[in-house]
């Protein structure tokens, strides 16, 4: 694999080299080092400032060790009677964090280290704390869980899936069952009395789902008996990047079947597949190529209705007739004009069905499984159950892959996570990455970021990418690595971005005769226990983008000595925290370890970015497939199309948020007025207000005109108000004529 030759193209601007020395760039490693500087200096002084507090807590361990478990549970009704006294949390945080850390280690054999002291108050203060792979979120969130649960208003610990939750409910539990608070799990499947039952306690697991689909049933309920949550108190957010950034597009919808038919989406799909794609589009829509020849420039006619029947933008994700997918529709449908607003729907199912065949992709976006198509989540490789597409495109996809349709639902509530998690009084929340983002935490959920240190030196080596010409040689490349590392015995942990991927390298990795193991949306079910074998001596395991998250991957026997684990990322996600996860999986806790990424000018995200300047380059000099292209430049390129695809992707999230709180301001005010309801309280007061507004409103709309009260239209407005309610006494024109507009209403 290793080879000595060293070649240099255009005096520098492109070095081509093989990587089997995995040598780094000296330039980026200085460019990496003055940022670190020049942004750490900030975090750094929030460190110094927390490490005063974590000095006292410190200071306290002697004196805690020294109490009887009983003195130690007496501890917590000791805090409650300090806090009904009129102290803060704050008073008392660092000997409750004390005491945490000492029943930790009596029940669980596990002593908070200091920067998880660190952490945990950084959680209390409602921030973020990053904390890189292995540091222990989950002991962290102890501290804070247990000094804020003291209030008694509840405290929620949201995860990403039910095995998590599960898992840190009954792991972490035991340590505030040993010091007498109670502890709620909320998963799939509960019913509402064992919902209630998880929310009343002190401290309650669960999902994000789980969660923001309670409240909204809270909200839809008849009776107040039915609700099952308390007010918002405290959250902490386990892998908060996935939930509140990754997940942000999505908002919670509860629906109910609605009425249309599913025959059109079949003779949307028919038709379809009758269609050419044509070239796709980069910059330019069909708009645009129609204005340059109506402006005389060199593209005719012809050639923009030679491009096919439709075209796609795959940077926008969109798709569009052309002319003459326009005249096929009509032809096909038989209708005169598909522009004409009567035949917006068929418009609109083919559109979808376009989308569903030339965006959507059977094992990237979504698998067919038991007959049932399921979303896969584009961050985590997760399957989301019970998720569907909105707006027609799941149907299409159903169509399009020949399973049931199920009928188009309408929506009997929503929220986006961002404007639920940002009713609690106070969140936090903790992940590995999050840095990258922190411009969006801070605008969206008012949330900075700190950066927690690691309790022992980071060591683990990141090599700089490696670009090859196409797909092939670069899982050529791939594969060679994975095997020359299995026969040396190092584990080995590859990133892939799609089922698909995956599934490649495993059938390349079977003819070469190397044993691994395969962690997709498919097996998702055996996630915990394939990821946490990883780093055992031999292994190589395929994993989409997930990699275990919020499971620890242990080296095994004498892995130290060969180098820990490596991780191989086979491309570039569009978003780099996805990439750092990834990394993060290996050199934990001051493990060795090592990370490289593979990328071919064919991959999504280059093409997204004018690969075809770099192909055209390649092909000119002739390169081979195999060979490999390194340079630091290249890295920096990659880097800097992650930002815009960031760039967007937050605009894209910023308008869900701008759409949904036009929504929300409504919804803040239906839900709070039914609460009323629901609590019995006296709304006399409130609909008196509400119909002298309405009255008011009313008597303006058709007074307005004129300022004479002949010419006021009395007629229509006693009409419009009796079809609305029954005024306090039946009127007539007559006896009304002759006031003036205050009069009026107040008559009224």
């Amino acid at each position: 694999m290793e080879r000595s030759d060293e070649e240099s193209l255009d005096n520098g601007k492109i070095g081509i080299k093989e990587h089997g020395n995995m040598r780094k760039y000296i330039g980026s490693e200085i460019i990496m080092s003055f940022f670190s500087k020049l942004f750490g200096n900030e975090n750094e002084k929030e460190i110094k400032k927390i490490e005063r507090i974590a000095d006292e807590i410190e200071s306290l361990e002697n004196k805690i060790e020294a109490l009887t478990d009983e003195q130690l549970k007496g501890k917590t009704d000791e805090f409650r009677k300090r806090l009904e006294a009129g102290e803060t949390l704050d008073d008392i945080l660092s000997e409750a964090f004390a005491v945490v850390r000492e029943a930790s280690k009596r029940v669980l054999n596990m002593r908070h280290f200091r920067v998880q002291l660190i952490g945990g108050i950084v959680l209390h203060q409602g921030r973020i704390a990053e904390m890189k792979t292995g540091e222990g979120k989950t002991l962290v969130a102890t501290l804070p869980v247990y000094l804020n649960a003291l209030e008694g208003k509840g405290v929620h610990v949201i995860t990403v899936n039910d095995y998590l939750a599960t898992r840190d409910s009954e792991w972490m539990g035991q340590i505030y069952k040993f010091l007498g608070l109670s502890v709620g799990l909320i998963i799939h499947g509960l019913d509402s009395s064992e919902r209630q039952e998880a929310y009343n306690c002190d401290v309650t697991y669960g999902t994000n789902n789980e969660f923001g689909f309670d409240y909204l049933r809270d909200n839809m309920v008849i009776y107040r008996e039915q609700m099952v949550q308390r007010d918002l108190n405290y959250a902490i957010v386990d892998e908060v990047d996935s939930i509140l950034v990754d997940e942000a597009r999505t908002p919670l919808i509860i629906s109910g079947a609605g009425e249309k038919s599913t025959n059109l989406y079949f003779a949307a799909d028919t038709f379809v597949k009758t269609l050419k794609r044509g070239e796709d589009t980069k910059e330019a829509s069909r708009s645009e190529l129609l204005s340059q020849y109506l402006d005389g420039d060199t593209e005719n006619e012809d050639d923009i209705k030679q491009k096919g029947d439709y075209t796609v933008d795959p940077k926008a994700k969109t798709v569009l007739l052309t002319e003459n997918g326009v005249k096929k529709a009509e032809s096909f449908f038989g209708i005169e004009n598909l522009a004409d607003p009567d035949n917006m729907e068929i418009q609109h199912h083919i559109n979808q069905a376009l989308k569903a065949r030339a965006i959507m992709k059977r094992d990237i976006d979504y698998v067919v499984k038991d007959g049932e198509v399921i979303i896969v989540d584009e961050f985590t490789g997760r399957l989301m159950m019970g998720r569907r597409y909105s707006e027609g495109l799941h149907q299409a996809i159903e169509a399009k892959e020949g399973v049931k349709i199920e009928r188009e639902s309408q929506t009997l509530a929503t929220i986006t996570f961002q404007n639920y998690f940002r009713m609690y009084t106070k969140l936090a929340g903790m992940t590995g990455t999050a840095k990258t983002e922190e411009d969006e935490f801070r605008a969206i959920y008012n949330l900075d970021v700190v950066v927690i240190p690691t309790n022992m030196p980071m060591v683990r080596e990141d090599f700089p990418d490696v670009v090859y010409k196409n797909e092939r040689g670069k899982f050529n490349a791939v594969v060679e690595e994975i095997e020359e590392l299995h026969k040396n015995g190092q584990p080995v942990l590859v990133g892939t971005i799609s089922i698909e991927r995956s599934e490649l390298l495993s059938s390349m990795l079977k003819k070469r005769g190397v044993p691994h193991e395969v962690l997709n949306a498919k097996y998702h079910d055996k996630e915990a226990e394939i990821i946490s074998k990883a780093g055992e001596k031999n292994a190589v395991t395929i994993s989409t983008n997930m990699a275990g998250r919020g499971t620890d991957i242990v080296l095994g026997e004498g892995v130290k000595e060969l180098g820990g684990l490596h991780v191989i990322g086979t491309e570039r996600h569009e978003s780099r925290r996805i990439d750092n996860q990834l990394r993060g999986r290996s050199g934990r806790q001051g493990d060795m370890g090592s990370s490289r990424f593979y990328i071919s000018l064919e991959d999504d995200l280059m093409k997204l970015f004018g690969s075809e300047k770099l192909m055209g380059l390649v092909e000119t000099l002739g390169m081979d497939e195999d060979m490999p292209i390194e340079h630091g430049l290249l890295t920096k390129s990659i880097e800097n199309a992650q930002k815009k695809v960031e760039g967007r992707n937050f605009d894209i999230r910023k308008h869900v948020l701008q759409y949904d709180n036009v929504m929300n301001k409504q919804r803040e005010v239906i839900y709070a007025q039914r609460r009323q309801v629901l609590m019995g309280e006296d709304l006399k007061a409130s609909v008196t207000d509400m119909l002298k507004e309405l009255i008011s409103d009313s008597v303006d709309a058709y007074t307005m005109g004129s300022q004479y009260p002949e010419d006021w239209d009395i007629v229509g407005l006693l009409e419009y108000l009796q079809s609305i309610f029954l005024p306090k006494k039946s009127m007539k024109k007559e006896e009304i004529e002759g006031m003036d507009r205050e009069e009026l209403k107040e008559t009224l």
